[in-house]
């Protein structure tokens, strides 16, 4: 059992939901990143996902664009990345690091090199946004040779033909997409979302994330009611660049926010329990 898969079975079995921290690694500087990540895990963080700076990130609204231009201009590249997780992972063995990025940099280093390397540096997972599993062949095989789950989106779009394509090659969890378009957008339709989810859960029998329009602690809470994993970005990343100049307070104040959406998440599911 992968790590990823182990935490979710762990939570299922307490009865639960995951809260899922997104952030951009070297924004604002490579230094801040770590000790964010260890503030995120006291602040309730089941898993991470840490976001590959990538030069034209298509998927993400302005909020992570920027992100990612700030962590690019001090020269963050995907081996810094795997530094990270390495330097992470001498202090926390256990909680599940997720990277989320784009397949240039990966086919540069090459695909199986990628898998060693990622794998060696205590990544769990990966999640490509430009890599359709139709595509995927030898991505796929390589992560799975390495014991790294390949975490895959759907959207409100996807159709039960492209639901039963993503997850004949997904493992570990699934992150829906809960609006239309990028990252930091649109408003959350919790009947689309409940909706969408029982179509998922019919087709696929792994836990179901749900990120995108994620901003407070209510929708944190309402979300959880629904979904095995609460995933949230942009909420996290405007904070961040909000405190750019001051870099020093950033694991505090993200640790802050995240404490405000686990403590309404737990509330939902002891209300859900009761």
């Amino acid at each position: 059992m992968s790590r990823i898969a182990g935490r979710f079975a762990d939570l299922a079995a307490r009865g639960r939901t995951a809260l899922i921290p997104f952030v951009t690694a070297g924004d604002p500087d490579l230094a801040t990143t770590v000790p964010l990540m260890h503030a995120m895990v006291a602040a309730g963080a089941d898993l991470i996902e840490l976001g590959v700076p990538f030069s034209d990130p298509m998927a993400d609204g302005p909020v992570i664009q920027r992100a990612s231009e700030r962590a690019l201009a001090h020269h963050t590249r995907l081996r810094d990345v795997l530094d990270l997780v390495r330097e992470f992972r001498e202090r926390d063995p256990a909680t599940p690091v997720i990277l989320m990025g784009y397949l240039n940099p990966i086919e540069i280093l090459g695909y199986a090199a990628f898998a060693a390397q990622a794998s060696a540096a205590g990544v769990d997972g990966i999640l490509v946004v430009d890599a359709p599993p139709e595509e995927s062949g030898e991505l796929v095989t390589s992560l799975r040779q390495a014991g790294i789950d390949l975490v895959y989106l759907l959207a409100p779009t996807s159709d039960e033909a492209r639901i039963r394509t993503i997850g004949a090659v997904a493992s570990g969890f699934v992150y829906y997409v809960s609006v239309k378009g990028v990252t930091g957008a649109g408003h959350l339709d919790l009947t689309a979302v409940e909706d969408k989810l029982a179509e998922i859960r019919r087709l696929i029998d792994l836990p179901v994330g749900v990120g995108f329009g994620i901003k407070d602690a209510e929708t944190a809470a309402r979300v959880a009611r629904l979904a095995d994993a609460v995933i949230v970005g942009s909420a996290l990343v405007g904070r961040i660049e909000a405190l750019t100049m001051k870099p020093e307070l950033i694991p505090a104040a993200i640790g802050d926010f995240l404490a405000t959406l686990r403590a309404a998440i737990d509330a939902a599911d002891r209300t859900d329990l009761s």
